[in-house]
């Protein structure tokens, strides 16, 4: 081996070795972030349970145990919470909130679990869309919307085309975007690199389901019980900043 080639093996050495030992460090000198929605400490549990809204105006909600059921296959250190809400007239919409704390893992990509439920997305790339909200303060909530199809039985053997319109949007303590890129890419990093801190970023997503030709009617009444929902658990923005 001559010289060159020693000496450029010496240096791939020496930034493995320093790149190993940055990671120890920040692994052990790293603390958790503050969660962007409302959180309360679990009996018997490092997790925390998740303060959705049990009653809106206009509406009525239960805990869907099943649902939730499902998503202890995530990181044992996940935290969530799964709701249904129902109007007077019977039209509902599923809210979900994933909150991870060490493991990354916990937020994964909608179509994973929307595609395992038997949807077949319509849109490859969501559209991004702005909803407009009034709490805590003026602004306009970036949010992905992406549309969905399934086929059900219905009556006398026949199958029906049903619709699904899915939204979602990523929160923490101090941040929200609808660029899953954004936060994982460069936010997390970075506040990880600069300030030791892991900060513990929320999924939030809405689904409801709807016969073709109701899709604009749907989304529609999504958009108000979110602009509703959203300022009694979610904590970014936050008024005066």
């Amino acid at each position: 081996m001559n010289r060159s080639k020693i000496i450029l093996a010496v240096l791939v050495l020496a930034l493995i070795g320093s790149t190993a030992a940055l990671l120890v460090h920040m692994k052990s000198h790293q603390r958790l972030g503050e969660p962007g929605v409302k959180t309360q400490p679990m009996a018997g549990s490092k997790n925390l349970e998740i303060l959705t809204p049990e009653r809106l105006p206009g509406w009525t909600s239960e805990i869907l145990t099943n649902s939730e059921t499902e998503l202890l296959k995530l990181p044992a250190d996940t935290s969530f919470r799964v709701r249904l809400y129902k109007a007077e007239d019977n039209f509902f919409s599923q809210l979900t909130v994933v909150l991870m704390c060490s493991d990354r893992s916990s937020i994964h990509k909608p179509e994973i679990c929307m595609t395992g439920q038997g949807w077949a997305i319509d849109n490859a790339h969501p559209a991004v869309e702005t909803i407009r909200m009034e709490r805590p303060l003026v602004y306009d909530l970036p949010v992905n919307k992406l549309t969905a199809t399934k086929q059900v039985s219905v009556a006398d053997g026949k199958v029906q085309n049903v619709r699904g319109i899915y939204v979602y949007w990523f929160v923490d303590g101090e941040h929200l975007t609808a660029n899953p890129n954004q936060w994982m890419l460069w936010w997390m990093p970075r506040d990880l690199l600069l300030h030791g801190v892991l900060e513990r970023w929320a999924y939030i997503s809405v689904f409801s389901p709807c016969l073709p030709g109701q899709e604009d009617a749907t989304y529609e009444r999504m958009k108000k019980l979110i602009a509703t929902a959203v300022p009694e658990f979610q904590l970014v923005p936050k008024a005066g900043k």
